[in-house]
């Protein structure tokens, strides 16, 4: 891990990534990109953690992509913004699609351009009640990007999402929550106390079980019915298989709070 690009902590079972560039609110940099992608490879293999909060330093969680950074030139002279795409954000957003742990995206402050599609990647967006999301692509003559095309419509649904994109305006908390782009909103002052408790309580649950839930809503987004449903029976069984489901059965019986292993 790169300190002078990320900060790692880690609480029983929940590891805290924060994006520790507060001087430039957090924007992604090349170097940024590689500590953040090594870290959640080196967390995913890391039995002990079940949980992972991205989060940021500061007072954001990232203006999203470093406009002061050097970026890669054509034999033209310019600017070509592929280059970055493929070596960076296109991984990032495949690696968070397909992360075999949870992930909560906490954003304490806006969230902006790339950085919202990053948290929009996450599995469950939380957010501090002064906090705003936006796709500001439009307001330098972008088009969104890091998965931002493919998100962001399957949420509110493309008409909705084209608006948002073309008119570039800040979204609230509490709209963000209304549309569904966040799961919950909490208040500022005891906002990350609040994540804390809301990613142990997740931490404590049927950590299998919350995988193959991820890989059946994965793969709902291009199936029909009749193959979601036999996807669904497949990872159901797995599911009956394992320790946590006759945990959960013993404890119902039993009338007392569950204790799951995650196998």
């Amino acid at each position: 891990m790169n300190a002078t690009t990320l900060r790692c902590s880690r609480e029983g079972a929940v590891a805290t990534v924060a994006l520790a560039r507060p001087d430039k609110l957090n924007a992604f940099n090349g170097a940024l990109h590689a500590a953040l992608r090594d870290e959640l490879a080196r967390l995913a293999e890391d039995d002990d953690i079940r949980v992972v909060v991205l989060t940021g330093e500061g007072r954001g969680f990232s203006s999203g992509q470093d406009l002061t950074e050097d970026l890669p030139r054509d034999q033209a002279g310019r600017i070509d913004l592929g280059p970055p795409l493929a070596r960076d954000y296109n991984p990032l957003i495949l690696q968070l699609a397909n992360y075999p742990k949870l992930t909560i995206a906490a954003l304490n402050g806006a969230a902006v351009g790339a950085s919202m599609n990053i948290a929009l990647a996450c599995d469950i967006v939380v957010a501090a009640h002064s906090a705003y999301l936006q796709e500001a692509f439009a307001k330098i003559a972008l088009i969104p990007d890091a998965g931002g095309t493919w998100i962001l419509p399957r949420l509110v649904g493309p008409k909705r999402a084209l608006a948002l994109m073309l008119t570039a305006e800040p979204i609230s908390a509490e709209e963000a929550h209304r549309m569904g782009l966040v799961a919950t909103v909490f208040d500022d002052a005891t906002f990350r106390d609040d994540v804390a408790a809301f990613a142990r309580k997740l931490a404590d649950g049927p950590a299998l079980a919350y995988r193959l839930t991820k890989q059946a809503v994965a793969q709902s987004l291009d199936n029909d019915l009749e193959t979601q449903l036999g996807i669904e029976a497949a990872l159901q069984r797995q599911a009956g298989f394992s320790d946590d489901f006759a945990e959960g059965i013993t404890a119902f019986r039993e009338k007392r709070p569950p204790r799951f292993s995650g196998r």
